[in-house]
């Protein structure tokens, strides 16, 4: 499971690797650091992405980790997200 996870983190940029502007990277990173948004909605923003059981329990999990933690900490990593990409 912790592989998966691995996995998925590491996809999402390679994803859009050539593109400079791929708005469906940013809007999953987006969604991932907004707290108002719950791992329901969250599965469905990137249910095009994760289409097996064990894929669905990874985005779950990898969300509810960005849920677990405080505003301070989002916001540090939506700057870091900024300067990254």
């Amino acid at each position: 499971m912790k592989l998966l996870l691995v996995f998925l983190l590491a996809a999402i940029p390679i994803c859009c690797y050539a593109s400079s502007n791929c708005h469906a990277m940013d809007n999953v990173v987006a969604q991932t650091i907004n707290s108002s948004v719950s791992v329901a909605e969250y599965q469905g923003v990137v249910k095009s992405y994760a289409f097996l059981p064990y894929d669905r329990k990874a985005v779950a999990k990898l969300k509810q980790c960005f849920l677990d933690q405080s505003e301070e900490t989002l916001a540090n990593v939506k700057v870091m997200m900024e300067i990254i990409y």
